[in-house]
């Protein structure tokens, strides 16, 4: 019988043999968080005294540290979408929001995206965390085989959590199947952490303290089961540090900043393991590894709820920057982004150049050494920001302007200094929230003068945002925002 032991020592030879001769391309592991601010940690000036998170800090001491990193969305499937397609989610039917628990594939099966060019380019790819970008045609139905997925994007594997932390679906989907399924019977029943009935399906429930231990588990598995011939791609999506929050035994009371800190701890905890499995089975020196997170996180100052006690203690979850995930406002979309590899990205660097999640399609492109197609035809609004990565000197920046946009649809530019906010929300969007009805008038900042966007420039200033404005016109009815 082939114990565990026995396993873990073959797939650390097979590391070995990894070592000794490395694929023609780089292993890529994205790592991409749920919900971490800008200054959630140490290396983005989180206070020690606070959290601690030596781990992911080890990619910034041993690779490039982004300080104007951008998401194209305030929230969860957008940034998740235009990361896997290098195109800005709003050009889909999702034009605010987020995805349903049984809302259909959201990445069409023909269009171009990182799993779909590495695959083609001989990589071994898998997909691991939470999913969120939806499953099969129409409305989801996880008794049945569940197809189009993962592996009709690109991803030879996947196993994952179907939209949130703590969602009403309580369940795994491993490829195309609910885990541990047992019949098609479905009997609502208890409640979710937001207080939805579970859709009760008759199959395992998740135990929210063991979900990031099991995602976590099943990643590095996965990577045992890889050779040192075949490349691969590992897009690994954590549900830390999405509410609720649920921190393992491992960290209960490490943190000063409560149960918000500890489930910080929770994710760093993971991205350790991770990095020691790359370490262990020699894949370190041939493998890119990119961490950042899908949006800024969440800020709240009253109540008694951990988000508010955190911020009592001292914590900046997103650094200086105003307003919060949903928010059209800087604290939505300014997220860590740390980049390692080895022999290519200079260690312990910093770089300001500005990017966005969506460029991660054309800067995997570029390190292929394949062009794209015309943006017209895929990844519309994705730029190749690998010089940057790799530390070269520019004589530009790689972007000349960024969209982006937020949970009720309201969309802002960024081009140089400027951020103009065009303060419509999408259409049919109601009931919104107060603290955001301020975001639904037009607005300028310069973000070089004022980063924390505290004046509004726009009455002094309209011939800036009249040429602003019109660039978003452009940008929006063309159907790209890049030009190849």
């Amino acid at each position: 019988m082939l114990t565990r032991r026995h396993f873990l020592h073959s797939a650390a030879m097979a590391g070995a043999s990894a070592a000794a001769a490395p694929p023609r391309h780089p292993n890529i592991v994205v790592i991409l968080s749920d919900d971490l601010g800008w200054g959630s940690l140490n290396c983005y000036g989180a206070d020690p005294r606070l959290v601690r998170t030596p781990n992911i800090d080890r990619l910034a001491t041993e690779g490039v540290r982004f300080t104007d990193a951008n998401t194209p969305s305030s929230v969860c499937s957008p940034s998740r979408y235009a990361l896997m397609t290098g195109r800005y989610c709003w050009r889909t039917s999702a034009t605010s929001g987020v995805l349903g628990i049984t809302s259909p594939l959201h990445i069409e099966p023909d269009r171009l995206n990182m799993a779909s060019l590495l695959k083609s380019a001989g990589y071994s790819t898998a997909a691991i965390g939470k999913w969120h970008l939806g499953y099969g045609t129409g409305k989801t139905d996880y008794t049945k085989p569940i197809q189009p997925g993962p592996l009709d994007i690109g991803f030879d594997y996947h196993y994952g959590v179907p939209q949130n932390h703590g969602d009403a679906t309580g369940i795994y989907v491993r490829n195309r199947e609910t885990v541990g399924l047992r019949s098609t019977t479905v009997q609502p029943s208890g409640k979710t952490p937001y207080g939805r009935p579970f859709l009760g399906f008759d199959a395992p429930h998740r135990v929210d303290e063991n979900v990031m231990d099991e995602l976590t588990t099943d990643a590095i598995q996965w990577l045992e089961r890889q050779n040192a011939h075949t490349p691969f791609f590992l897009y690994f999506t954590p549900v830390a540090i999405h509410y609720p929050y649920t921190p393992s035994k491992n960290v209960r009371g490490s943190s000063q900043a409560g149960l918000y800190g500890e489930w910080i701890h929770e994710l760093d905890l993971s991205v350790g393991r991770i990095l020691a499995a790359l370490d262990r089975l020699g894949f370190t020196d041939n493998t890119l590894v990119v961490f950042s997170s899908d949006n800024g996180g969440v800020l709240l100052t009253e109540g008694d709820g951990p988000e508010a006690q955190a911020v009592r203690a001292g914590l900046r979850m997103n650094g200086p920057w105003r307003g919060r995930k949903h928010s059209i406002y800087q604290g939505g979309f300014r997220v860590p982004f740390l980049a390692r590899w080895p022999g290519k990205v200079k260690p312990g660097t910093t770089c300001a150049e500005t990017i966005n999640l969506a460029d991660m399609l054309a800067t995997t492109s570029a390190i292929l050494g394949r062009p794209l197609p015309p943006a017209t035809a895929a990844a519309g609004d994705s730029v190749n920001v690998l010089p940057a990565l790799l530390g070269r000197k520019l004589r530009k920046p790689l972007r000349d302007s960024m969209i982006s946009h937020s949970v009720e649809g309201v969309f802002a530019i960024r081009q140089g200094p400027w951020k103009y906010i065009e303060g419509k929300p999408a259409a049919g969007v109601a009931n919104i929230p107060d603290l955001r009805k301020g975001e639904m008038t037009p607005q300028l900042y310069n973000l070089r003068d004022d980063p924390g966007e505290t004046n509004d420039l726009l009455r002094d200033n309209r011939e800036v945002a009249a040429r602003l404005a019109d660039l978003l016109t452009t940008h929006r009815t063309q159907g790209h925002s890049v030009t190849r």
